[in-house]
C-alpha cells in the first residue's frame, strides 16, 4: 500500500484521529467431492460421523495420500489472485489439542507454502478501487465439529468435516476500514466462484474469516493486533471491526495496552470477547509432516491449468465496458457473479448494452432480491427480457408499458398453479401483448386527434405555452392521459410542438 492516509477513512477519537489497519485469513472450503488425505465424502447436511474414513479418524497406522485435484483447486485460485505458484511446497504439523482434532494436530503448511505471493483488484464503491496484496495461500485440513447443545452435561463430536481441505488466504493489511475489508472479501469470494474452486456459501460454514484488526495514530508503527476467530458473515466481519478498532481506541486513550489476544464476535451482542491469549507460530511446535513428501510439480502443469481457467470478473468487467459501452460501476454489479454475466451477456447480444444493464440491473434483480429468489431461477428469462427491450426499441410499447408487461410474465410463470399459459416464446409475448391492449398507438392520425382536443379545452395553457415551452409537459401528460398512457410520448411531443408554435 501507498503512504497516503485517506482521512475519510479515520476514526475519529477523543484525542484525535485513528487509523485501524485490517488483515484476513480467509479459510475457503476446497471444492472437492473427495477430502485432502482420504477419499471419504464432503457432502454437506449428512448424520454425524458418517462421512469418516480411518484416517479422518486418525486411527493408529493410518497414513495420509494427498488428493490431486485439491492441490489443482488451490494452484487454479493462486492464478486466480494473480500469485507467484511454488512448484514445491512442504506439509507441516500445526500442534494443539481441541477435541474435534482427532491426531492431535493439524497437517497444514508453514514456511513453504503452495502459493506465494500475489494481489487483486477491490472495487469499495462506484468511484474507488483499491490493491490489496496477498501474503500466501496454503492447503492444509479442517477440524471437526463440537456440539454443546445437544445434552446438558456432554458434548458431543462431529467429525465429518475432519480432513476436509481448506484453502487458507492470508492478505497483507493493507486493508484501512470496515468497508474495504467487506469489499475484499465479497470479491475474493467471486474470484473463487468464477474458478470454481470454492462455492462460498458462508452459511455453511464453507467461507469464513479470521479478522486481525489494530489500531494506530496515522504515521506511527502498527500497533498491537487482535485476531477475531471464524467470522462467518461479510456483514459480521464489517460488524466486528468496527467495534474491536472503537475498543482499542478506548484502552489506549485511556492510557492502557493492547494484549495480543485471539477473539470472537457476538452479532447477538454486538461486540467481541477474549478468546485466548494469541499464540506464535513457535506454540505450534510446527515441523514437517513425516508421513508426507514434500509436494512436487513442474511448471507444465501450472500451464495447463492456467490455460483451462475461466474468463475472471476483471478481465470480463474491462470487456463488458470496451463492448457494451457500460459504466465501470454497471459493468462491476453484472461481473459479482458469473451468472449474472451470463444472463447479461444473452440479453445484450444484437442489443443496446446500456439498456440491457440498467433492465437486469433495476427491474431484474430489484424483483429477484425483493422474493429471494437465484438469477439461475428467473421467471423472466434472458431470452424473454430480450423481447421486452426489443418492443420497446421499435416503438411497440413504452418504457411504462414494459414494466407493466414484465411484472405480466413474472407472475404468469413464477406461478406454481399455472400449469398451463407459461409464456416462453417471442411469439408468446407479442400475443400478450396484444391481448392486454398495450400496443402503443403510433398512427399520428390518431394522435393528432386527441392532441387538438386538448389544445382546444386549454386554449389559455396553451397560448401561455408558446411564451413559456416549460408547460410542454402538462400537455405531454394530458394527452398521455387520454390514451391511457398508450401515445408514443415522442410523437405526441412532436405534434403538441407543431400546433402550439414552438417549432
Amino acid at each position: 500500500m501507498t503512504a497516503h492516509i485517506n482521512p475519510k477513512k479515520l476514526i475519529k477519537g477523543a484525542t484525535g484521529d485513528w487509523e485501524v489497519i485490517i488483515g484476513l485469513e480467509i479459510h475457503a472450503q476446497v471444492n472437492s467431492s473427495a477430502k485432502l488425505f482420504s477419499g471419504s465424502s464432503t457432502g454437506f447436511g449428512a448424520e454425524p460421523n458418517s462421512h469418516v474414513s480411518l484416517v479422518d479418524a486418525a486411527m493408529p497406522g493410518m497414513l495420509p495420500v494427498i488428493n490431486e485435484e485439491c492441490v489443482a483447486q488451490a494452484i487454479r485460485t493462486g492464478l486466480g489472485l494473480n500469485a507467484k505458484i511454488h512448484l514445491r511446497s512442504v506439509f507441516d504439523r500445526k500442534n494443539y489439542f481441541y477435541p474435534d482434532l482427532p491426531q492431535g494436530y493439524q497437517i497444514s503448511q508453514y514456511k513453504d507454502p503452495i502459493v506465494g505471493e500475489g494481489k487483486i483488484l477491490v472495487d469499495v464503491g462506484p468511484d474507488e478501487t483499491i490493491e490489496v496484496g496477498i501474503e500466501r495461500l496454503h492447503l492444509e485440513q479442517d477440524a471437526g465439529k463440537s456440539i454443546h447443545d445437544l445434552d446438558p452435561r456432554n458434548s458431543f463430536v462431529d467429525l465429518n468435516r475432519s480432513g476436509v481441505a481448506l484453502m487458507e488466504i492470508v492478505s497483507k493489511p493493507d486493508l484501512r476500514s470496515s468497508e474495504e475489508a467487506k469489499a475484499y472479501v465479497s470479491k475474493m469470494r467471486t474470484i473463487l466462484r468464477y474458478l470454481g474452486t470454492c462455492d462460498g456459501d458462508m452459511e455453511k460454514g464453507n467461507l469464513r474469516a479470521d479478522v486481525n484488526v489494530s489500531v494506530r495514530k496515522p504515521g506511527e508503527p502498527l500497533g498491537t493486533r487482535c485476531e477475531i476467530k471464524n467470522v462467518n458473515s461479510i456483514r459480521f466481519i464489517g460488524q466486528a471491526i468496527e467495534y474491536e478498532a472503537r475498543r482499542q481506541i478506548g484502552i489506549l486513550e485511556d492510557g492502557g495496552a493492547i494484549d495480543q489476544e485471539t477473539r470472537l464476535y457476538d452479532p447477538g451482542k454486538g461486540e467481541t470477547r477474549s478468546m485466548r491469549s494469541k499464540e506464535e507460530a513457535h506454540d505450534y511446535r510446527y515441523f514437517p509432516d513425516p508421513d508426507l513428501l514434500p509436494l512436487e510439480f513442474d511448471q507444465a502443469y501450472v500451464d495447463r491449468l492456467k490455460a483451462a481457467l475461466p474468463e475472471l470478473p476483471d478481465v470480463k468487467k474491462a470487456r463488458f465496458i470496451a463492448d457494451y459501452g457500460l459504466s465501470p460501476y454497471d459493468a462491476m454489479v453484472l461481473t459479482l457473479e458469473h451468472e449474472s454475466a451470463d444472463f447479461f451477456e444473452a440479453v445484450a447480444k444484437g442489443r443496446d448494452g446500456k439498456a440491457s444493464a440498467n433492465w437486469i440491473i433495476n427491474e431484474l434483480f430489484g424483483r429477484l432480491n425483493k422474493e429471494g429468489i437465484l438469477i439461475s431461477a428467473s421467471p423472466v428469462s434472458a431470452d424473454l427480457l430480450g423481447v421486452v427491450i426489443d418492443r420497446i426499441a421499435d416503438g411497440t410499447i413504452s418504457g411504462k408499458m414494459a414494466k407493466d408487461l414484465f411484472d405480466i410474465i413474472w407472475r404468469t410463470n413464477a406461478d406454481p398453479e399455472a400449469k398451463t399459459g407459461r409464456l416462453n416464446t417471442r411469439e408468446d409475448i407479442d400475443v400478450l401483448i396484444e391481448a392486454t391492449g398495450m400496443k402503443q398507438v403510433t398512427d399520428t392520425g390518431e394522435i393528432e386527434k386527441l392532441v387538438d382536443d386538448i389544445i382546444a379545452a386549454n386554449p389559455d395553457k396553451a397560448e401561455q405555452a408558446r411564451s413559456k415551452p416549460g408547460m410542454l409537459g402538462w400537455f405531454v401528460g394530458q394527452v398521455m392521459k387520454s390514451s391511457g398512457g398508450k401515445a408514443n410520448p415522442a410523437a405526441v411531443s412532436d405534434l403538441l410542438k407543431a400546433k402550439i408554435g414552438l417549432e
